[in-house]
């Protein structure tokens, strides 16, 4: 067998690699291949502060290079042993600002034997976008991507962008040019954002937050709660708890702050600053809800190179059907499943909107992950690996549906055994249709044991509310006191009587 062919990966997967040369941190991400929701397979960061000193001295420092530099012969190595063959070079603010950026890009050519391009403001802007875009259903109102030399703004709307502005906001220029004063840092984030256009029109929308400083003061807020859910994407903060939290950040030695274990002790020094530009971005702008983003540059320039086609895909369904080739024991079962669900509920007139309904398909794709498992702990390996998959294009109330959906169809339907922590994420209904999920997953279980062809042979009616399972005589064999049992469970949690012929 190949070196580079890997039962644990998709068929015919080549690896693409991105490197992102930032102010604050020089970082590597390979992923699976080019996919509408990639998968990363490697990601190490190096926290080289290339912007620290860039306001006053106008250069690189040049400890930072040279540990950049070092950074990259590393990613080089790797790079070269792990089959990739598409490699991209990105470089942000402090190699376009500095007056020693062209000397450091061409030993970063040198090195990585691919061109590095240099992004402007508008395309860091864009890139940032694209990858929310890419990561959330329909977003709607501005993405803000914090970096340690500059800060990005730029209006979203579905698919639609808007020009993009950069700001001289970045976590290590801000906190240079206050020379260290949050205070002082607030004034200047004031000064620049007080004019914003972008900010103009987020009133009561959503604030998408990227960036590595971001992502920390998300993750700190999180741990401080004691949050059920250890899942940076798609962390919601409301606009007044955000705010609060930031001034307590501000105000308070970051040390002191429960939970600040779960905060690299490099990130903690710029805490501070990214919480004072967020503070002044949240007055100006009020927003309705502060939305942590996971995907940023890096992903959007990868969505930039798909076609019309695979950026059309739905990304939770894309990343759900390959979880299922990899781990389940038939993918056509599931697909059966899916489209066999979709006409029984339609039957028994459950009522979902388009989200449960999209929720659903998904848990029918991942219904058979676990069965590798030993039979007593299926249910909750299936919602740990659900619970904290990389998925995207999914909030968190989301992901506590699918996890505790197949916890149901693997654990039975009291989830008397199932973390009150999971239930905390999802309000009730979503917890009910969670079951009514289960409990048809349970059923279609003892009905078809995963193998194909036989689930769409079975209908179901309803008439005078009682939902009737029709079974042809040449599968008559499969009747037996389970099925019944299971088929009446599901149809009594919408309320019916049940019937078998």
């Amino acid at each position: 067998m190949d070196k580079f062919t890997i039962q644990g990966r998709i068929a015919g997967s080549v690896p693409v690699a991105v490197i992102d040369i930032g102010s604050n941190s020089v970082r590597l991400v390979m992923y699976e291949r080019l996919a509408r929701a990639p998968v990363p397979m490697y990601n190490e960061k190096q926290l080289c502060g290339l912007g620290k000193g860039l306001a006053s001295s106008g250069k690189l420092d040049k400890k930072s290079v040279e540990a950049a530099l070092n950074a990259l012969r590393r990613f080089r190595f790797m790079l070269d042993h792990s089959g990739v063959r598409d490699v991209h070079v990105l470089a942000t603010a402090a190699a376009r600002d500095a007056k020693n950026g062209s000397a450091f890009l061409t030993a970063v050519e040198e090195i990585c034997g691919v061109a590095p391009q240099v992004l402007s403001g508008e395309d860091e802007a864009r890139k940032s976008a694209r990858g929310v875009m890419s990561a959330m259903l329909e977003p709607d109102g501005v993405v803000g991507d914090l970096g340690g030399g500059s800060l990005e703004l730029i209006d979203v709307a579905g698919h639609a962008l808007g020009t993009g502005s950069t700001y001289p906001l970045g976590g290590l220029r801000i906190r240079e040019m206050a020379n260290g004063s949050t205070k002082k840092a607030m004034e200047i984030a004031r000064k620049s954002l007080d004019e914003s256009a972008e900010l103009a029109d987020l009133k009561g929308k959503t604030f998408y937050a990227v960036g590595g400083t971001w992502r920390a003061l998300g993750k700190l807020h999180m741990a401080s709660i004691a949050y059920p859910l250890n899942v940076m994407h798609h962390y919601e903060i409301e606009v007044n708890e955000a705010m609060e939290f930031c001034r307590q950040c501000m105000r308070g030695d970051i040390e002191d702050f429960s939970g600040i274990g779960a905060v690299s002790k490099a990130r903690r020094n710029l805490l501070p600053f990214g919480a004072a530009v967020m503070y002044e971005l949240l007055r100006i702008g009020k927003p309705k809800r502060v939305v942590i983003s996971s995907l940023g540059v890096r992903e959007g320039h990868l969505f930039e190179q798909l076609t019309d086609e695979q950026r059309a895909e739905d990304p939770l369904l894309t990343a759900c059907e390959e979880l299922c080739i990899l781990r389940s024991r038939a993918p056509l079962y599931a697909h059966e499943l899916a489209d066999w669900m979709d006409q029984v509920y339609g039957t028994l007139k459950v009522d979902e909107n388009a989200y449960e309904k999209r929720l659903r398909r998904a848990a029918c794709l991942l219904a058979d992950i676990g069965w590798r498992a030993h039979p007593d702990y299926r249910g909750t390996q299936s919602l740990n690996i659900i619970a904290h998959g990389s998925f995207i294009g999914i909030d968190h109330p989301g992901r506590a549906y699918l996890a505790m959906s197949n916890y149901f169809r693997f654990e039975g339907l009291s989830g008397s055994n199932m973390s009150l922590r999971m239930r905390a994420v999802t309000d009730l209904h979503l917890r009910t249709m969670a079951r009514v999920t289960g409990a048809a997953l349970r059923f279609a279980h003892v009905a078809a044991g995963e193998l194909p062809g036989i689930l769409p042979q079975l209908r179901v009616s309803l008439e005078d509310d009682v939902a009737t399972l029709h079974i042809p005589d040449e599968l008559k064999m499969l009747v037996h006191d389970k099925l019944v049992r299971r088929f009446t469970s599901f149809v009594r949690l919408l309320g019916y009587d049940a019937a078998v012929k």
